[in-house]
This record gives C-alpha cells, sequence and structure tokens, in this order.
C-alpha cells in the first residue's frame, strides 16, 4: 500500500471531523455515558460517522475498528492483520472540561502493527503524521516541518503525564532516579505527539488505554524515531478483540 498517497486524503478527513467537533465545542453538548461508564458525545458519535464515511470512499478494502462502533457491540473481523484504527475523539473529558486538549486519531495497521498515522488538535490546529519509512511532521496552521524525537538535554528528561488519568505516586516511583527537568500534564494522544516532536522525552502511561487511544500515535512516533513499548520493553501488540482491545501499561520515549 502506499502511504505517501493516502496521507492527504487521510489528513483532509481528520481536517473535516475536528471541523465538526469544534461546532459542538463552541456550541456546547450533552454528555452521556457508555456500558462501561466513560463519557461520550453527540461529537464523539458524529465525527465517527464522517471519518467511517470517509476512510470507506477511500476504497481500500479494510475493515474500521472505531470506539464508538466498539462500543454499539459492532467488532468487524481483523484476523488478516491489515485495518484501520480510529479513535474520532481523544479526550472526551477534556473535549468536555473545554481544555482544548482533544484530537482526532485515525491509524493503519499491518500485520496487527501500527504503520500509518494522522492525529489533528481542532483547537490549536495541529496536524500530525508519520509512516513507516516516510519520517514524521506537523503541520501548524498551513505551515509543515518535519518533525523527531531529541537527544535528552543535559539538564534531564522533560516528562509528559496524563491531565485526567495521571497517578502521581506511580509515576514518582516510575521515574525514581532518573533525572528529572520538567513534568508537564497533558491530554489525549498529545502526550505521544509531544515525544514525537522533540518537546518531551518521555511520556510512561501507567493507567488504561484502549488501542485506539494509541495507535496513530504510536506510528507517528516510530516515523519520528521513537517508541512505544509496554514498560518491560516488549512490543505493543494490537488486535486484542478478547479483551476488548485494552493496553498494558506503556512508555514512549526516544529509541
Amino acid at each position: 500500500m502506499d502511504y505517501k498517497n493516502l496521507l492527504a486524503p487521510v489528513k483532509e478527513i481528520a481536517l473535516r471531523a475536528g471541523a465538526l467537533e469544534m461546532q459542538h465545542y463552541t456550541d456546547g453538548t450533552d454528555v452521556m455515558r457508555k456500558g462501561d461508564g466513560s463519557p461520550v458525545t453527540v461529537a464523539d458519535q458524529e465525527a465517527e460517522i464522517l471519518i467511517l464515511d470517509g476512510l470507506r470512499a477511500l476504497d481500500v478494502g479494510l475493515p474500521i475498528v472505531a470506539e464508538e462502533s466498539v462500543a454499539a457491540g459492532n467488532v468487524p473481523d481483523i484476523s488478516k492483520g491489515d485495518f484501520w484504527l480510529v479513535d474520532p475523539l481523544d479526550g472526551t473529558k477534556e473535549f468536555v472540561n473545554r481544555t482544548g486538549e482533544f484530537t482526532v486519531n485515525i491509524a493503519l495497521m499491518k500485520n496487527f502493527k501500527p504503520v500509518f498515522g494522522v492525529i489533528y488538535a481542532p483547537v490549536v490546529d495541529e496536524l500530525y503524521s508519520g509512516f513507516e519509512n516516510g519520517g514524521a511532521d506537523l503541520t501548524i496552521k498551513d505551515e509543515r516541518r518535519e518533525i523527531s524525537v531529541r537527544a535528552v538535554p543535559e539538564e534531564g528528561l522533560t516528562v509528559v503525564a496524563s491531565r485526567s488519568h495521571s497517578n502521581k505516586e506511580a509515576l514518582a516511583k516510575f521515574l525514581d532516579g532518573r533525572k528529572i527537568a520538567n513534568t508537564a500534564f497533558r491530554g489525549s494522544s498529545l502526550k505521544i505527539c509531544q515525544v514525537a516532536s522533540g518537546q518531551a522525552d518521555i511520556y510512561p502511561r501507567l493507567a488504561p488505554t484502549c488501542e485506539w487511544d494509541i495507535a496513530a500515535g504510536h506510528a507517528i512516533v516510530n516515523a519520528a524515531g521513537g517508541q512505544l513499548t509496554e514498560l518491560d520493553g516488549r512490543e505493543m501488540l494490537y488486535g486484542k478483540k478478547d479483551i476488548n482491545f485494552l493496553n498494558p501499561h506503556f512508555l514512549v520515549k526516544a529509541a
């Protein structure tokens, strides 16, 4: 598959989903609860429909695993390992709390591994992308630049952690013995993007996530020269239908 030729149309899908979400973000929207107690809004649902329609129109013939569809019990056959993985609105709590730190996440999986990712942050108009053997980039208000992870500065690590799901005691224990220069708290997949773009050095995730939360960021940080692994360094596995696509704790860092 030609990932380079997919990039422009998938970016456009993400931009359109983000514009839809901004309408709800500006006007306000009701918050509902899914079966697992997590929040969902009309913005999540409408953005997912837009993204699914857009990806199907690309006619690449791959199944799509999307957060709200899975919540409704619609899980396609992904046994061949090649599929789209979509979070239409990553960071619903941030959306509801109006921090601005929510994103549109679209990833392409090959043999159960993320090889292509697009992440759009509508409030700040930041569009991240990356694909296997193609590098990673960031477009801010139509200005595009290549991004990559950085070498750790002499003054120590800049750590990024979850704003809404951070266990500060567990984080302090994990970081014990490391030289830390700064710790910042962000929402959604922007934490992975900060490592990929050299704004942070390490992101330990010590709370639950699902595959659609991280797959696009995983592809982007890989393309930027970094890595996302389980805490013990093992490869992160995808396609975990038997456990509702839940991830183990993980670490994002420069390679």
